[in-house]
């Protein structure tokens, strides 16, 4: 039986040539029959690749023989080439849309200016210390408030945002203005969207800024289900979740009954596409077939 892997990865490191390596990686990917979604840009690189083991193997190797990618991290979980409908490799003026690219400072060390990146043990130590000093540490969710519908870091904030352009508009309404002075801690999937927000967070006069270093994956990784974490973890490939162990908490609920679930389904209208939380009972009710804007434009 052959054993497959999805790789995630992200590096954010100046590419003189982003179409140069946007080629190499079609060619790469096709050669060892990976499929997944990579974006390339001045800035660095962010992909989701799946295939069998050897080839990802193979995928890493290669990646790891280009000097700006030397340094690469690559975090492995379950899946394969099924789990994405097909390869997709596109140079942006970002490799994550917060619609800021000009906030961004690169070098050969990542971005500058940003959070402190913490391990998920490092992270314990500075809560433990922060505590003794009589501080409070406020964790703030670097995703879209979907996908903290399912799972999230114990009293996180989750800002109300469906995308990630609309934590520029978030964070410049003022809504969070209290934590300025306090110690905040980003957190996202796989810790890239925390490389941009965290230095937003610093532009804009939070004064004691760290993001959870790997993110959440690195982070379940270390402590499962006896941490700090809450539920299941949304995925962007056709499992739709992840869970660190079988003691994961059911959080999410039902959007019709409020039933607990973690399964989200696709509006039945092809023109929204829009995701809800349904539980498996009104699925097979037919309770699903169209969100709430759907039906009330009928």
């Amino acid at each position: 039986m052959q054993l497959n892997r999805i790789l995630l990865y992200y590096l954010f490191t100046p590419i003189a040539d982003p179409e140069a390596v946007r080629l190499w990686q079609k060619a790469l990917c096709e050669k060892l029959g990976m499929t997944g979604r990579i974006l390339i840009s001045k800035d660095g690189i962010n992909g989701t690749v799946g295939g069998s083991m050897d080839s990802a193997k193979k995928y890493v190797r290669a990646m790891k023989e280009y000097a700006p990618f030397k340094l690469m991290e690559f975090k492995w979980s379950e899946g394969g080439a099924e789990d994405f409908p097909r390869l997709s490799i596109k140079v942006r003026k970002e490799i994550v849309s917060f619609g800021a690219p000009d906030e961004l400072l690169v070098d050969e060390n990542g971005v500058v200016g940003g959070g402190v990146h913490l391990k998920p043990q490092e992270l314990h130590a500075m809560l433990d210390e922060k505590k003794a000093a009589g501080e409070e540490v406020v964790f703030f969710d670097g995703r879209n408030a979907m996908e903290a519908e399912i799972g999230r870091m114990k009293d996180a904030i989750v800002p109300d945002v469906e995308t990630t352009h609309d934590f520029k508009t978030e964070l410049d309404s003022g809504k969070y203005d209290h934590l300025k002075d306090k110690p905040v801690v980003t957190y996202c999937t796989g810790g890239i969207r925390c490389e941009v927000l965290s230095r937003m967070m610093v532009n804009r006069g939070f004064k004691e800024v760290y993001q959870m270093d790997g993110g959440i994956v690195r982070y379940g990784e270390a402590f499962g289900d006896k941490g700090l974490w809450e539920g299941s973890l949304y995925v962007f490939d056709k499992r739709m979740h992840m869970e660190f162990s079988d003691d994961a908490k059911v959080i999410g609920k039902c959007s019709c009954c409020g039933e607990p679930t973690n399964d989200y389904v696709d509006c039945g209208n092809d023109e929204c596409g829009s995701l809800r939380l349904i539980c498996p009972s009104c699925v097979a009710s037919g309770a699903a077939n169209s969100c709430p804007k759907c039906r009330d434009a009928a």
